[in-house]
């Protein structure tokens, strides 16, 4: 049941044409609550809207089972012209409009629009909406774009022992039958919500079932935070509530304009497609984010971080609201700053910066480094174009470019900014132009040229060192800035350059930090630099100001692959890893020598973030970027390093945790394959090591992938967990196993149309398209194509991305498997663009590791 699509032309015209007042929206949730369930639910939307040219025509969306019935302003509208593509046509609108529609919409399991899950533990039903970007016409009809603001108030009636939340609190609460409660069932209640203020439909939400509930208040707002009751022994609503309640003060103080909604709930829903959605006063999160078995600091530090991230939304976003997806990062890269800013600042996440050096930033530059990068401010055609740029440039790149923004105009009068344009703007919409004006007014600064050269141009620059010694000082420094030939913007930068000393005790400490200005041009002379003496570690970007690439000169790299554990400073040493996994992947560094640094630096590696994400580049490097004869045995030399560490890890700690991890995922010998079979079986045990849930599943996919398990083992381990989680990873195990009749079965589940939830499918994609199974994969990669534009046609957009994504044949990086997407795309112009760009995107990543295959070749000599 493919959704419908908007073009930017369509929304502005309907946007110019009309003022919407208001949404009174009238659900019933009764006949879905039983085990089995009924397949639609009934909406009945009243919509009041002006008209700024009376006699005009215009549509609304809705995508239904049926419509029952349709009236504007009191006549019957023709509901024979619906078409879920294209709404429902209204003709001849009055000045002052109100439009009543009576539909059965779809119950979904795809994560959009009304999602509706079984919980397999004790059968309760559970429901939630996702909105974003363009669904909230699945559940009711509305002008579902984000400058048709306006206020919403639910009516919901379901099963008394339910809670039903949405972006209001509760008005009213009547047993349903009662008066103004309409014909329903006796054992049902009605909840009446008070209106919203303008909101824009995509955050708008219902969430409904038997929720388990903790409540609090922070200076008079009301708190609440829900989970299913099945999970509740899994929630830590202490941990929660100090993360929201730091949060709250700090924007509050930050931005002085207070918390604009009147209640705050957060709530982990099933089966959730993203992180977090930041619906107004209502925020939805995966229950990844409620964790079942032991996880590292980093893990807890990530929660906090979209905790966040979404309540920074509800003024970048939900009170000022981009006019159309063009400007997604006046929403989600703001978001994704704040949320950084509020740990660093507020929380006890101090080395914030360091994590998101490590982690997002590289999203950030792996994203810009494909052919289909954007700029910031991206171009938006329409809502399928959107979709795709829910990525690491909006995310991650904006995020640093905004932080680069706060140290060149100052915090104080960034803020200065903020608040009137938050007072400006509050609950309409806004632009880049309004910001920048906003912006240039508080600093006193021309911003145009930086917003063309930062915001609305592609790509990622590169510096490296250029420099002459004599007698161990620099005689001459110069910065050579490079920038891709299809995209050659050079930019200027505001870097720290870092001189790092051996000290007495062994550590690499900085002796010097030069702050200096990089010229948008080939090259920048650093006078200030001459004279310098040369230290055992060069740094460019020191305490990452700026968002580009760097290079380290060939000393300092050899004083890293010996020593770069002994760099006292985390972001330090996180900006030396992340040049080198950008030098691996840029075929600059061989796989083999990027493994012997992190055989050498890892294992004694404080910041658990940098050594863990590092560990995970490590892992797909062997994968990807390995020659493929050597492969194996670099992958089982890390595993081999990786259980030695966690023999000598703290017991019980999250270090040895991430070595086990590792060792496991690694593991390719009898040898190692029985030291993970001891695990899971618990005739080998390490010490302190809690072989809890989610590492046993770890343990067995592991088994799974190298033919070392099979059916039966996941059957027991499915009778151990018999959660949802346990089925999804299950299914996940399947795909795993390197046959030809598993693979055949995933392929098929993958592909053809059923009634299986979309995380289910993407757990057998999870599986299914293993590198390593690279023989047993090799007939399907002829297949991919086809299979991709068919279930762009056929599934609901977050399936059909996931499997144009996930599915595409990187375990066959060859010249070849390239030449094959060039060749079908060639011959299929029609395709949609947002298809054509997750084709090429796998395209890239193929000949990427071509090229640091035949590197990591040349290496070995």
């Amino acid at each position: 049941m493919p959704g419908s699509n908007l073009t930017r032309i369509d929304a502005a015209q309907r946007a110019a044409l009309l003022h919407v007042d208001s949404y009174d929206v009238i659900i019933d949730l009764t006949d879905g609550a039983g085990g089995a369930g009924a397949g639609t639910f009934n909406s009945r939307t009243q919509a009041r809207f002006s008209c700024r040219q009376p006699g005009a025509d215009t549509f609304i969306d809705i995508v239904a089972a049926a419509i029952n019935s349709a009236t504007l302003n009191g006549e019957p509208v023709d509901v024979s012209n619906y078409h879920p593509e294209r709404g429902l046509r209204l003709c001849g609108l009055a000045e002052r409009n109100e439009l009543i529609i009576d539909a059965d919409c779809h119950y979904m399991n795809t994560g959009e629009g009304l999602h509706r899950f079984v919980d397999p533990i004790d059968d309760e039903v559970y429901l939630f909406s996702q909105s974003e970007t363009r669904d909230a016409h699945r559940i009711y009809a509305s002008f579902d774009q984000p400058d048709l603001k306006a206020s919403v108030t639910y009516h919901v009636t379901a099963p008394a022992h339910w809670s039903v939340i949405s972006n209001s609190p509760v008005a009213e609460l009547v047993e349903a039958g009662a008066a103004g409660a309409g014909e329903a069932d006796k054992a049902a209640k009605t909840w009446h919500f008070e209106r919203t203020p303008r909101i824009p439909t995509y955050i708008t939400a219902i969430v409904a079932g038997p929720y388990h509930c903790v409540r609090d208040e922070h200076a008079g707002l009301p708190l609440g935070i829900y989970c299913r009751q099945s999970l509740a022994q899994y929630l830590d609503p202490d941990d929660i509530f100090e993360i929201t309640k730091q949060g709250l003060d700090f924007f509050n103080s930050k931005f002085e304009y207070p918390y604009p909604f009147a209640k705050y709930d957060q709530l982990f829903v099933p089966e959730f497609n993203a992180g977090a959605m930041e619906n107004a006063g209502c925020v939805t999160f995966t229950e990844n984010l409620l964790f079942r078995s032991k996880v590292t600091a980093l893990r807890y530090e990530s929660r906090a971080n979209t905790i966040l991230h979404e309540m920074a939304h509800m003024w970048f976003g939900n009170l000022v609201t981009m006019r159309w997806w063009d400007d997604l990062w006046l929403n989600e890269s703001f978001a994704e700053w704040a949320g950084h800013w509020v740990c660093v600042n507020a929380t006890r996440y101090k080395e914030g910066w360091t994590s998101f050096c490590t982690q997002r930033k590289a999203w950030g530059y792996r994203q810009d480094q494909l052919s289909s990068t954007h700029p910031i401010a991206a171009d938006a055609p329409d809502v399928e174009t959107v979709e795709v740029n829910f990525d690491g440039i909006t995310y991650a790149k904006g995020a640093s470019v905004l932080k680069q923004l706060v140290a060149y105009v100052g915090e104080d009068a960034f803020l200065a900014a903020l608040r009137p344009y938050f007072k400006a703007h509050a609950f309409d919409n806004a632009s880049l132009a309004d910001l920048l004006r906003a912006l240039e007014t508080a600093s006193g600064r021309d911003l145009s040229q930086w917003s063309q050269l930062w915001l609305q141009t592609p790509s990622v620059n590169t510096l490296r060192p250029e420099f002459s010694v004599e007698d161990g000082v620099y005689t001459q420094f110069a910065v050579r800035q490079e920038a891709p030939k299809e995209f050659p913007t050079l930019r200027p930068h505001r870097i720290g350059v870092g001189l790092y000393d051996c000290a007495p005790d062994g550590t690499l400490q900085r002796r010097a930090r030069i702050e200096v200005d990089i010229a948008a041009a080939p090259t920048t002379n650093l006078p200030e630099l001459v004279g310098q003496k040369q230290p055992a570690v060069l740094l460019l970007n020191d305490d990452d100001l700026s968002y580009t690439k760097i290079r380290l000169d060939a000393s300092s790299t050899e004083t890293l692959v010996r020593h770069i554990d002994r760099l006292d400073d985390s972001l330090a040493r996180a900006l030396c890893w992340s040049a080198a996994w950008d030098a691996n992947r840029d075929a600059e560094l061989a796989t083999r020598d990027y493994l012997r640094l992190a055989l050498g630096g890892l294992p004694n590696e404080q910041a658990m973030g940098v050594m863990q994400v590092q560990l995970a580049f490590v892992l797909r490097a062997l994968e990807l970027y390995a020659e493929p004869s050597w492969a194996e045995t670099g992958t089982a030399a890390l595993s081999d390093a990786a259980w030695a560490a966690a023999e000598r890890a703290e017991p019980g700690s999250d270090v040895q945790l991430v070595w086990v991890r590792t060792a496991a995922a690694a593991a390719r010998g009898d040898a190692q394959l029985a030291l993970v079979r001891g695990l899971l079986s618990g005739t080998q045990q390490l010490n302190g090591l809690a072989i809890d849930t989610d590492l046993r599943w770890q343990l067995l996919h592991c088994l799974l992938a190298e033919n070392a398990a099979g059916e039966a083992d996941i059957v027991a381990e499915t009778e151990r967990d018999r959660s949802d989680e346990g089925q999804r990873q299950a299914a996940t195990g399947r795909a795993l196993i390197p046959t030809a009749g598993a693979k055949a079965e995933a392929w098929r589940l993958i592909t053809e149309p059923s009634d299986l939830p979309a995380q289910t499918v993407l757990s057998v994609l999870q599986g299914f398209a293993n590198p390593r199974h690279h023989e047993v994969l090799a007939p399907y990669t002829q297949r991919y194509h086809e299979a991709a534009s068919k279930a762009w046609q056929d599934r609901t957009s977050e399936t059909a991305h996931n499997i144009a994504m996930l599915l595409y044949p990187t375990w066959e990086p060859t010249r070849q498997t390239a030449q094959l997407t060039d060749d079908y795309l060639d011959a299929h112009p029609e395709l949609p663009p947002a298809l054509r760009r997750l084709m090429a995107e796998g395209r890239d990543g193929v000949l990427r590791a071509v090229a640091a295959r035949e590197c990591d070749r040349k290496a070995a000599g």
